[in-house]
């Protein structure tokens, strides 16, 4: 039997596409790479004896839920109603929240059960328990231990509202009456393909705290300047000059972009906290503190990415008043950019009650998160909101000096103290279980020996043996119990600008930028969460947050958090639109210091310019302009470098057949662009070139937002040392000839990759999606398990820091998509039946469903469905209708 007969709709329309063969296979991968597959490829070396499984149309039918008729859900107080649409989206009612919670865990354990149970291993440092000994699960396991998400999530629990208990232990009700008589073949395909190596067992009933310990990851993924912190570190050990660090690492207002907000737009003017102090003395480093350094990166990398991470994981959103729409109406939009995956991170979702009161006040839509209740991102009646990531610095790495378990706190003082120890337990199916030992300091886990790094990590400092070993832990306002649940369903029933502020309140991590728009007219902006504040502090290294902080100075220790009511807010701006896509929030020096390492921008002033022109040009804006706008492909790469590239003389005709593209080009990156093929291959040349001499392996060049500032303002200095081969001996090498190498390799490479002729070469036969299931994925899975459960790679357009940011991670070598807009949504104030969304796969995690991947093919080419909300467009659009019955 091959895939091609078994009943599933997991492929796109389009042919299959060319996978790209242009990466480097010799480079290591880099952090985020590393981080995106290293558990899924160990998952399915353990698979490798799966082609013993019965993979009948009866294994994979099996788990396949009924959609319509009656149902029995023992718990339910009473009947409640689901219509699912085209795509297979349900829209439930019912009289109560309870059982409204309880309905959503239902269908979310019947469509994506499997993908729940994984995530709360995950989270819970219990992954070896699911897929057997596996050498990157058993790390991931360590690492998530030594952080306590789980126990973090079980003090959460009587810190959040009574109400938002209820409604946690409605929706577990609801997901534990459907496992209730399941087998677990009965449940997911997932369980039978790792019955082939690992005994396993009916799954744990859901408990509320999973739940609770999911926002975990989504917070970890999203947490800031973790990775350029540390980096900065990693790269003055290789470089060992402050002031080639600060060139690799620029700051937002070198990129001459603008912020989310400008001081006038402030509801209140607010404080302005912490300063910037320059690094005056490095000599805390050494080899030895390198060493911990880049033992804390290799362990960090051990957690598997759940939510997204990299260069590429931030988001677009903008709002519009109804001033500037052909509605009289606002317009609000939004694409989160995060990991894609099969099945899809988001779960599309109505939640409605059947009147509305204070007793049962939802009447939401939008996207959830299967394995938590409510919606995350959407619009109810009164109000829409969407979200990106602000890129706020929660997180600060400690250097500790410890000396057995004991760490110094205080150098004048001489005052050490004592860790705080404990023993975890990892257990392993069919192995034995893994004794692990935690240790934390005041300012969190030390995490540079959660892994087997001690090699690594080195002897004692060079200050003698008193002063003991380096060591790196972690402080992460996630690793304080929050508020987060309660904030969730508080954003679904707000209705004005103080809802939304008192719900931000609640929103301690992740923090993002929330945009949002009301029925009655308004646009706004809110920015929650959890900021430390940090002193100032002339000392060592900067007080600011962008380098690793000596634990053993007392100055550089937290001071609390930013008061809530000085988070930046704004209410109908005197523009008339607001743009959030991860760049500053506010002018520096104006407001609460929330971060130093935000995305540049230049997707940000794309939006800004188009939607300029337009109001320029007097068109009102319409859902379809918005939907466009989300699928904007130019490259404010190649506005910043073509002009130059095109000034640099190439003798050979041969050579100059790709520079020729360029002439011309509107730097568009559509998949049937050969300029935009060769320009981007131009790009990940250059960037070998001029930096990987430079910086250690893992911190090179992704190709993002940052490194476009780095270069471009590198151009204006033909002698700048970094484009110097430092692997050619007494030769120094200059702008020129770095541009020149870049642009006569990339024709080469093009050659060999695509096609001799140059007018052959397409974009999209290098930038593909490939969808890879977290353990059922590479090559180890026998062929017909991967290529049915996988769908075949689809050619996308757009690139990194492009509006349509489908990005790829140039130090891999390759142009494949890494992240991109996990999903599409235009919400129309005036008309809320009007709005469209989307999500890259379907409502299904399972492969015989014909939800599985039905939205792809749309999504790839940015269509999108519509979006019905009123309770006669949801019943129109009705394919499908089930009871649920006590």
């Amino acid at each position: 039997m091959s895939a091609s007969d078994l009943p599933s709709a997991n492929e796109p329309d389009e042919t299959p596409t060319t996978e790209d063969t242009g990466e480097d296979e010799t480079a290591p991968a880099p952090r985020s790479r590393l981080r995106r597959t290293a558990v899924g490829v160990a998952v399915v070396v353990a698979l490798a004896l799966v082609a013993t499984v019965t993979f009948t149309v009866v294994t994979v039918r099996k788990p396949l839920p009924e959609t319509s008729g009656t149902q029995n859900v023992p718990g339910l107080t009473g009947e409640v109603t689901v219509h699912r649409d085209e795509q297979g989206v349900p829209q439930v009612y019912a009289s109560t929240a309870e059982d409204l919670f309880a309905a959503q865990g239902y269908l979310h354990a019947q469509e994506r059960f499997f993908e729940m149970d994984y995530r709360r291993h995950v989270t819970a440092g219990r992954l070896a328990e699911l897929v057997g000994d596996v050498p990157t699960a058993i790390d991931a396991d360590k690492v998530i231990r030594t952080f306590g998400w789980r126990e973090v999530a079980e003090q959460e629990w009587n810190l959040i509202s009574p109400e938002s208990r209820s409604y946690l232990q409605a929706y577990a009700q609801g997901v534990n009456a459907y496992l209730a008589d399941r087998s677990p073949d009965q449940i997911a395909l997932e369980y039978t393909v790792l019955g082939a190596t690992v005994d396993v067992a009916a799954p744990a009933p859901w408990d509320p705290v999973d739940s609770l310990a999911w926002l975990k990851a989504m917070a970890w993924d999203l947490r800031g300047n973790y990775d350029d912190e540390l980096d900065r570190a990693l790269a003055y050990g290789a470089l060992e000059d402050v002031e080639l660090v600060d060139e690799l690492f620029p700051s937002f207002a070198e990129g001459g972009n603008t912020p989310i907000l400008a001081e006038s737009d402030l509801v209140r003017e607010t404080g302005r906290q912490g300063s910037r102090t320059a690094p005056t003395d490095l000599a805390w480093g050494s080899g030895a503190l390198d060493g911990a350094v880049a033992s804390a990166a290799a362990a960090l990398d051990a957690v598997p990415v759940l939510v997204g991470t990299g260069d590429g994981a931030g988001s677009n959103s903008w709002v519009v008043s109804g001033d500037l729409t052909e509605s009289g109406s606002p317009i609000l939009a939004n694409d989160p950019h995060l990991a894609l995956d099969v099945p899809s991170l988001w779960s599309q979702v109505g939640l409605h009650c059947e009147q509305v009161s204070q007793e049962c006040p939802f009447d939401v839509a939008g996207f959830s998160f299967a394995g938590f209740p409510g919606v995350i991102i959407g619009h109810n009646a009164e109000l829409a909101w969407g979200l990106t990531n602000m890129g706020a610095d929660v997180t600060d790495f400690f250097v500790e000096r410890v000396r057995d378990d004991t760490w110094l706190r205080d150098a004048d003082a001489e005052e050490w103290v004592p860790m705080d120890v404990r023993t975890e337990t990892i257990r392993v199916a069919g192995a034995a279980p893994v004794e692990l030992e935690v240790r934390s300091t005041d300012h969190g886990p030390v995490v540079s020996s959660v892994l087997d790094v001690g090699a690594v990590v080195g002897s004692p400092t060079e200050v003698g043996t008193d002063f003991g070993e380096y060591a790196v832990s972690l402080a992460w306002t996630a690793l304080e119990p929050g508020r987060t649940a309660d904030a969730i369903f508080a954003m679904s029933t707000a209705a004005d600008a103080d809802d939304v502020q008192a719900a931000a309140a609640l929103f301690d991590v992740p923090a993002q930028n929330i945009v949002f728009a009301t029925t009655d007219g308004h646009i706004g902006y809110q920015a929650p969460g959890r900021i430390p504040e940090r002193r100032r502090v002339s000392g060592p290294v900067p007080a600011d947050g962008t380098w690793p902080r000596p634990g053993w100075d007392p100055r550089y220790e937290w001071q609390g958090w930013v008061d809530a009511e000085e988070m930046p807010r704004a209410l109908d701006p005197e523009e008339g639109f607001i743009v959030a896509a991860n760049q500053a929030v506010l002018p520096r020096g104006v407001g609460p210091d929330l971060s130093r390492d935000w995305d540049h921008g230049f997707r940000s002033e794309r939006i800004r310019g188009l939607i300029t022109e337009q109001v320029a040009a007097g068109r009102p804006f319409t859902v379809a302009d918005m939907n466009a706008l989300q699928n904007d492909d130019w490259s404010p790469f190649a506005a910043a470098l073509v002009p130059v590239l095109l000034d640099v003389e190439i003798e050979d005709p041969y050579d100059a057949a790709g520079q020729e593209l360029l002439a011309g080009w509107d730097y568009t990156t559509g998949t049937d662009s050969a300029a935009a093929a060769y320009f981007s291959a131009v790009w990940r040349n250059l960037l070998r070139t001029t930096f990987w001499d430079d910086v250690p392996v893992g911190m090179r060049p992704t190709g993002g937002s940052r490194w476009l500032v780095v270069v471009r303002d590198m151009l204006e200095r033909p002698e700048d040392p970094f484009w110097d081969d430092r692997s050619t001996v007494n030769v120094v090498e200059t702008r020129d000839e770095a541009l020149t190498q870049a642009l006569v390799t990339a024709r080469g490479d093009l050659t060999v990759e695509l096609s001799k002729d140059a007018s052959e070469w397409r974009w999209g036969a290098l930038h593909t999606l490939a969808l890879e299931h977290p353990v059922i994925g590479g090559e180890s899975v026998p062929a017909l398990v991967r290529d049915y459960v996988n769908p075949r790679p689809v050619e996308m357009p757009g690139g990194s820091s492009i509006v349509n940011a489908t990005s790829w991670d140039a130090s891999t070598g390759s142009f494949r998509v890494t992240t991109g807009p996990s999903m599409r949504m235009v919400v129309d104030l005036g008309d809320l039946d009007a709005s469209t969304w989307v999500t890259v796969t379907g409502t299904s995690g399972h492969p015989a469903s014909s939800h599985y991947t039905d939205q792809l093919s749309a999504w790839a080419v940015g269509e999108t469905f519509p979006w019905p909300f009123s309770r006669p467009a949801v019943e129109e659009a009705a394919q499908d209708t089930a009871t649920l019955v006590p």
